[in-house]
């Protein structure tokens, strides 16, 4: 499964909003520097989706706000 994932660091608290089937908003409080943000959010997929992060695997948008992430089933 595909879903695509807009991210919005700096975030005041972390938070994942569904905003339609397969698209998702998040919200981190960490800085886009080194990946980190992107850490962050699979921790928060991985969380939500109640995946563990290795089938979570980041595919489009490594430096990018918009993301497609692949959920290994």
């Amino acid at each position: 499964m595909k879903i695509k994932v807009k991210v919005k660091p700096n975030a005041s608290k972390n938070e994942i909003k569904e905003i339609e089937k397969d698209y998702f908003e998040i919200r981190v409080t960490v800085v886009p520097e080194k990946g980190k943000a992107n850490k962050k959010v699979i921790e928060l997929l991985s969380k939500y989706l109640k995946k563990p992060k290795s089938k979570i695997k980041l595919i489009r948008g490594e430096t990018s706000k918009e993301k497609i992430f692949e959920i290994e089933e």
